[in-house]
């Protein structure tokens, strides 16, 4: 016979067991293909970008689409703070606390930006997938559907592959 302890300690380390086995490993997993994102369009520039873009495909590929496009407006906040650091003027889109802007100044500054000439493609997108992100992070009645992602699928490519460039990372 057992005793209740005993029965407890196997049960939790039948927890632990199913714990380590069931859940993904602990710094995520790689999307299974890449409907958003061409991972090859990332590939060796830095592992937190892989790991949005990996998240980005993940969340897509699982229908997942608010996260998706919360992960696409972090992935540009990310890019444009890289090409900025790349060029030496990162002070530019600091505050005075020395905090970088909200996504919306950073794509002011941007757009202003001499050190560099965006193609139009990428003008009109930046604010195109601000929006996008910002209705699934910060409006309480929207939710993403696939369309809405698929819409601006093309003008993420164009700007994640330009802004990769800019940062210096290709």
């Amino acid at each position: 016979m057992f005793s209740s302890d005993s029965i407890k300690g196997f049960i939790t380390a039948i927890e632990k067991d199913c714990e380590d086995t069931l859940l993904p490993p602990e710094g995520g997993l790689d999307a299974i293909g890449q409907p958003v994102i061409p991972f090859a369009l990332v590939r060796g520039t830095r592992g937190y970008i892989e790991r949005i873009t990996h998240q980005i495909n993940g969340t897509y590929s699982n229908g997942w689409y608010d996260s998706c496009a919360v992960m696409i407006r972090r992935l540009i906040e990310t890019l444009i703070i890289e090409a900025f650091e790349n060029h030496n003027i990162a002070n530019s889109i600091k505050n005075s606390s020395g905090d970088f802007y909200y996504l919306s100044d950073l794509i002011s500054k941007t757009l202003s930006e001499p050190s560099w000439n965006l193609s139009r493609n990428a003008r009109q997108a930046l604010p195109n997938l601000k929006d996008i992100g910002d209705k699934s992070a910060h409006s309480r009645r929207f939710n993403a559907v696939r369309h809405d992602i698929d819409k601006v699928n093309p003008q993420i490519r164009v700007v994640v592959q330009e802004f990769v460039y800019l940062a210096g990372l290709k």
